[in-house]
């Protein structure tokens, strides 16, 4: 196994591989109760914090925005180091960056500077990057059958993390009360140390890395180096049309998921909520977005990532009208938000297995870097035009525009489960790995485990 780590073509036992994937589960599951927590206490209360260094609504999406848009861009390179060393390079280094960032953030809101706020949010976006990529990592050595599910366990661990992450903001926001820093700010200091944490984590216990060892079990056609780059996964994704409905999955589930969810605080501000109020609404947000990650997981390894993906458009509607017509009412405003986590779960799991289904083992981890940017500037996008629309509309404006994102969705979803049952969208009939567009259908059944 060292020699995998070094040069990732070395022999692998088969028999090792079922205690392998489990010590690799658990390792990326106790990374990501940390990195979920870091990120849901600082994010909590990011759009007040802008408002409250900018001194003005309009600009207070761009704090949740820059966070997304950092998430984007750092993926790339993310996914060619990760490409190029393997998964622990990448991960250790983006948690370091998201610590780095929490620390600007807290500089710059000491100091009234909005500018260097929006970049130490941006740099903060790293950590968010290093737990999406963590979900590819679970799929590394998963077996095509249960693809969907290891996706989903790594997912459902950030949920620890992630609900406690908000109620604990305010009490973040307190500690720092003598210090001269905003009690905005505090969440973002404390969130610091813990990507410090889930970076040493990851640094020591990540081994063998999942990734070099799943290259050392491909077949040999299969571990050219020429076939890893990001050129050879976008030409990956352009090829199969079950990757591109993967890409727009995950796109507009997270495009629609940041929007309404990065406006929300502000509108329950606006009726009269308090900060901890505010702080269970979000935790119900995120329960839903991880807490039932695992029953997708199932969902899309049983009845397929399309019928999943297809749910998921179903659930966001759903969520859309609930929150959209809340009004003063903040039960139906929670109900609202948990049922968008349950929507972005379903978008979130499916697309990303129907993705890692869809390309080649050795493009996989370009594919999947060129699927987190894609998602990611797109609800970067979202997220500041979230801002002008509720400034110069209203928060029901913004859920009706986020639904209308959902309606090429579902389009796309159709016809292309038509399009498999009359040869599986390929063109040719066959599978990734050759199998009939019968097995290759709905669910993974054919694709060559890695």
């Amino acid at each position: 196994m060292t020699a995998v780590e070094r040069a990732g073509s070395a022999p692998v036992d088969a028999a090792l591989l079922p205690a392998l994937r489990r010590r690799t589960t658990g390792v990326l599951v106790a990374s990501q109760i940390l990195g979920g927590l870091g990120v849901a206490t600082g994010i909590a209360l990011s759009a007040v914090l802008a408002r409250q260094v900018s001194g003005t609504e309009a600009l207070s999406g761009l704090a949740p925005t820059a966070t997304v848009a950092g998430t984007a861009v750092l993926s790339v390179p993310m996914a060619a180091l990760m490409t190029a060393r393997g998964r622990r390079p990448g991960l250790v280094l983006a948690y370091l960056v998201g610590a780095l960032g929490a620390c600007v953030v807290v500089v710059g809101a000491r100091a009234g500077n909005y500018p260097l706020l929006l970049c130490g949010m941006a740099a903060f976006g790293a950590a968010s990057s290093a737990n999406l990529q963590a979900r590819f990592a679970a799929a590394d050595l998963a077996e095509p059958q249960r693809r969907a599910r290891a996706i989903s366990n790594v997912v459902w661990a950030t949920t620890i993390g992630a609900v406690l992450g908000p109620n604990i903001a305010a009490p973040a926001g307190r500690s720092v009360a003598g210090l001269g820093i905003p009690e905005a700010a505090g969440p973002f200091l404390w969130a610091a140390g813990i990507f410090v944490l889930a970076a040493v984590l990851v640094a020591v216990l990540l081994r063998p890395d999942p990734l070099l060892t799943a290259r050392a079990l491909a077949p040999l056609e299969e571990r050219s180096p020429q076939a890893r780059s990001l050129r050879a996964g976008l030409a990956a994704v352009a090829a199969s049309p079950r990757a591109r409905l993967a890409l727009v999955t995950v796109a507009v589930s997270h495009t629609a998921m940041v929007s309404v969810m990065s406006m929300t605080p502000l509108d329950l501000t606006h009726h009269g909520a308090s900060i901890d109020l505010i702080g269970l609404v979000i935790s119900g947000h995120i329960a839903g977005m991880y807490a039932f990650a695992p029953l997708m997981g199932r969902l899309a390894d049983r009845v397929g990532r399309l019928s999943v993906a297809g749910l998921a458009a179903g659930l966001l509607a759903v969520a859309m009208f609930l929150a959209g017509t809340a009004g003063e009412h903040h039960g139906q405003t929670a109900a609202g938000l948990f049922v968008l986590g349950l929507g972005w779960s379903a978008g979130l799991v499916s697309g990303s297995a129907l993705l890692t289904d869809s390309v080649p083992q050795s493009a996989r981890a370009a594919a999947q870097g060129i699927s987190d940017l894609t998602m990611n500037t797109s609800a970067g996008f979202g997220g500041a035009i979230a801002g002008l629309i509720v400034a110069q509309a209203s928060y029901a404006w913004l859920n009706a525009a986020a639904a209308a994102l959902l309606v090429p969705l579902a389009a796309l979803v159709l016809f292309t489960r038509t399009g498999t049952k009359n040869g599986n969208g390929n063109g040719n009939g066959k599978g990734n790995d050759g199998s009939s567009s019968t097995a290759a259908e709905d669910s993974p059944p054919g694709v060559r485990q890695s």
